[in-house]
């Protein structure tokens, strides 16, 4: 009971301070700027894998689908280093001491929002690491859906070609060069 009316009452003192206004929007910004420079080098990845693409003799549907598995990787990878950022930033501000701790705090709240985790003073920044994790989730979705209609648009492609090439050998056309079908 008297740790409850303890934390009621900080709660009644607590104002957003323009510290944690400053630094949110900086961690957001950062975020943001790592997130773009991810976001193109996902698609200079995959440009250049859909270039080798289209260099093969024979189109592969699985090294269409790689592409967008690599992408996905890379998104991945541009998300856990933003959030190692954020980890960062509660470990150097005292928030949450333990590394370990806080990367998992920031990776579970990146998207999402589980407040009361963080101490009063910096209470501010979880709505705005579940921001971070919003907008950024959304781009790479964006990304993520430009890359799938390309390997659908491709995988369209060559399964048709393929088709083609099948039935090509079994048309009479295709057995005799005149195009008449032979002697009947």
């Amino acid at each position: 009971m008297a740790t409850e009316m303890l934390v009621l009452e900080e709660e009644i003192h607590y104002a957003i301070s323009t510290e944690e206004i400053v630094f949110g929007a900086l961690l957001l910004a950062i975020t943001l700027a790592i997130h773009g420079s991810g976001m193109l080098l996902t698609l200079r990845v995959s440009n250049a894998l859909k270039g080798w693409h289209e260099r093969l003799a024979t189109p592969s549907y699985t090294f269409a689908l790689s592409i967008v598995i690599v992408a996905a990787w890379i998104i991945v990878l541009v998300n856990l280093f933003e959030i190692m950022v954020w980890a960062g930033f509660f470990v150097f501000s005292d928030a949450i001491r333990n590394p370990s701790r806080a990367f998992y705090y920031a990776l579970v709240n990146f998207c999402t929002l589980n407040s009361g985790y963080l101490p009063l003073r910096w209470r501010l920044l979880e709505g705005m690491l579940a921001m971070a994790g919003l907008l950024t989730f959304a781009w790479s979705t964006g990304v993520l859906f430009t890359l799938a209609q390309d390997f659908q648009t491709k995988a369209l492609q060559i399964r048709e070609l393929r088709h083609k090439k099948r039935h090509a050998g079994s048309s009479p056309a295709a057995r005799h060069p005149s195009g008449d079908s032979g002697p009947t």
